[in-house]
């Protein structure tokens, strides 16, 4: 239900607290489902594998990491950020690396310079029930770019929370980067009258800009 209180998250016995886009809401806390899915697991294995590299790392390799932290901050909550500790800014520029296949750094990275996101939009076509999702990419990534996908959802919808790591986002081939099976493969095949939702963000070296959106409808044949 909605509250009238001041802004609040987080959770306090049985109630939790939530500022979303409509006004703060109460709810009661439910357990989250753990499906063990193979995309959970897989980043449950990065995170260990990265937290584990941190313990073997030099006392000057971290000193480096707590040093760089200072340029990153955390994901905002009620409008405010807090500045990283070493380690989580190593979990977080290692687990962005493994997420789309990279090595791990035992050096912290500098701060990069991005350019314009090459992806401009999201096509859908249907050529007699064969349904294919393209992005276009008019120029050359200059760097890695991460495809994020959310679930299928209705047509009317115009705002959707969660997206989940699809992939690197595949060889542009003139000026298109054809998605359709990275989509399936996580979601499933489409159905007609769904709205598709992608996100793409860049990553230079575990940085990475703030995400790209794109939405279209799944058209009839």
């Amino acid at each position: 239900m909605r509250a009238l209180s001041i802004p609040q998250t987080g959770k306090q016995g049985t109630t939790v607290a939530v500022l979303t886009r409509y006004g703060q809401i109460l709810r009661q806390y439910v357990k989250p489902k753990d499906p063990h899915s193979p995309a959970q697991m897989r980043i449950r294995s990065n995170l260990g594998r990265v937290s584990a590299r941190w313990r073997v790392l030099s006392p000057e390799q971290r000193q480096a990491w707590a040093l760089a932290a200072s340029e990153a901050k955390s994901r905002p909550r009620l409008g405010k950020s807090t500045a990283l500790s070493g380690c989580q800014f190593f979990i977080k520029i290692n687990c962005a690396r493994a997420a789309i296949g990279l090595e791990q750094l035992a050096d912290p990275p500098a701060l990069p310079q991005f350019g314009p996101n090459p992806v401009e939009g999201l096509a859908i076509t249907n050529a007699h029930g064969s349904i294919t999702l393209k992005l276009s990419v008019p120029a050359a990534p200059q760097s890695q770019v991460t495809v994020y996908g959310a679930a299928p959802c209705s047509a009317g919808i115009s705002f959707v929370r969660d997206f989940t790591i699809l992939g690197p986002l595949p060889e542009p081939v003139s000026g298109v980067s054809d998605i359709t099976d990275i989509y399936v493969a996580r979601y499933g095949v489409l159905r007609v009258g769904t709205q598709i939702f992608i996100r793409t963000r860049q990553q230079i070296n575990g940085w990475e800009d703030a995400p790209k959106q794109a939405s279209a409808i799944v058209p009839k044949v």
